[in-house]
């Protein structure tokens, strides 16, 4: 009867995908489907089984490692309001206009400081979207180029550390361990620091070839209006406005690779860190903190609900024994390790065309790591793996965030399907990286 589990998660799965909400279908038709089969097969599901849950809940609440969540997510909201964005994109184009598609790789450069002192998509995607998409437009870029370079590096704050994408990660995969497999959070930003900067890189490379061979599609800025903003203080600029947001970043995250704060404790930095900013931009207020208030708990709210709806979800389908009959499945199926975790990764990508990236973390995650954990698999590389590819699931059609983030934004002369084939390179290098951490695991090992 452990086929009822998986019975379960299809039905969450189609009820999620057509729309209903993520939270109460993971929990409420949990407890549905439980106490139906409690009345029909007693013998397989027992309702006292939810005296489990209380105890559940008040793990994931005072759970020490999810307290990083809303401070990331203030220490992001408060950045965007300090102009931070603006003015690095400012800047950066200038310092790279020289160069043809210069333009195009300053927005991924400052894609990867925001991503590295944010990690909030949508603001990033947003903010570059209202700056340089114009900007990029009125000096000739192709509008497909110009698109796909600011969704793809609005979304790299998924991937570089600090990201609430990996401490979700890192959190579920240690409750779904049983005690072993476990990773630790600092450890996974560490992993995951150089394939997000392999990223970038290669963005920037295709940038490169892009413009080399179609010079019509990424101009370089003209030699006079470089001058003309470089002005007397141009060094004076180019410091204030890298300083600030290099001394957050080492601060962030120096602190956790060096071993002297803890995620959660690094965070609780970035969120000071943001306000100091903030201020020295003088662009903070009561009415700021106020508005940074709000969103940082309306956001913390949904990525907490969706977290206790995933701790009924994951009770329910464990009690009616679905982890033990994946297993034995892909066991008696003989799929090799390294098999099991394409496939995997297969499905998280097609999953990522429609849903969102908490809900698969949430629905997907721990069903499978338990199997992982069964084939000795690594899971820190696996975890690394699972991140990069959940970061596609912001750009690709038709439901990809980033997209609708930036159409949200976008001059009316940008149409949709501009938006759609604009990315298509974007994902083309994502899965080239997935592909290559996948058969190259040392380079998510460099850290060590």
């Amino acid at each position: 009867m452990e086929f009822l589990a998986i019975i379960l998660f299809v039905v969450v799965f189609i009820l999620i995908l057509k729309g209903y909400p993520v939270a109460f279908t993971l929990g409420g038709i949990s407890v549905a489907f439980a106490f139906g089969v409690s009345i029909f097969a007693p013998s397989q599901f027992d309702m006292s089984t939810f005296y489990l849950l209380p105890s559940r809940i008040m793990g994931v609440v005072n759970n020490y490692v999810l307290m990083a969540v809303p401070l990331f997510i203030f220490m992001g909201i408060m950045l965007e309001k300090s102009g931070l964005a603006q003015s690095l994109l400012e800047t950066m184009a200038m310092m790279f206009g020289r160069i043809r598609g210069g333009l195009a790789i300053s927005v991924v450069v400052v894609g990867a400081l925001l991503a590295a002192s944010t990690g909030i998509v949508g603001a990033t995607v947003v903010t570059m979207g209202l700056i340089s998409l114009p900007t990029m437009l009125k000096r000739g870029y192709k509008t497909e180029l110009a698109t796909g370079v600011i969704a793809s590096s609005g979304t790299l704050g998924q991937i570089i550390p600090p990201s609430i994408v990996l401490v979700l990660l890192a959190d579920t995969i240690n409750s779904s361990s049983r005690g072993s497999g476990a990773v630790d959070v600092g450890a996974l930003f560490s992993a995951a620091l150089y394939p997000g900067l392999l990223l970038v890189g290669l963005y920037i490379a295709y940038i490169l070839i892009r413009s080399y061979l179609k010079k019509e599609e990424a101009p370089s800025i003209p030699a006079e209006e470089i001058a003309e903003f470089k002005g007397t203080d141009y060094g004076k600029k180019v410091i204030k406005v890298l300083l600030l947001p290099v001394l957050l970043i080492l601060l962030v995250l120096g602190s956790i690779f060096a071993g002297v704060a803890s995620p959660t404790e690094a965070s609780g930095i970035g969120a000071v860190g943001a306000v100091i900013l903030s201020v020295i931009q003088k662009k903070f207020s009561f009415s700021v903190l106020k508005e940074v208030a709000k969103e940082t708990t309306k956001l913390t709210s949904m990525v907490f609900f969706i977290l206790l709806g995933a701790t009924t979800f994951t009770l329910v389908f464990r009690t009616l024994g679905g982890d033990g009959y994946l297993q034995e499945l892909i066991v008696s199926s003989r799929l090799t390790p390294m098999l099991f975790l394409v496939l995997v990764m297969a499905v998280i990508f097609v999953a990522g065309f429609f849903i969102d990236f908490i809900e698969i973390i949430f629905i997907i995650v721990p069903v499978v790591t338990p199997i992982f954990n069964a084939f000795h698999m690594d899971m820190l590389w696996v975890g690394v793996l699972m991140a990069l590819n959940l970061q596609t699931s912001f750009l690709t059609p038709p439901f990809g965030f980033a997209l609708f983030y930036l159409k949200g934004v976008a001059p009316p002369s940008v149409q949709t399907n501009q938006i759609y084939r604009g990315i298509i390179p974007f994902i083309i290098i994502q899965i080239g990286i997935v592909g290559l951490i996948l058969f190259f695991p040392e380079v998510v090992f460099l850290s060590k």
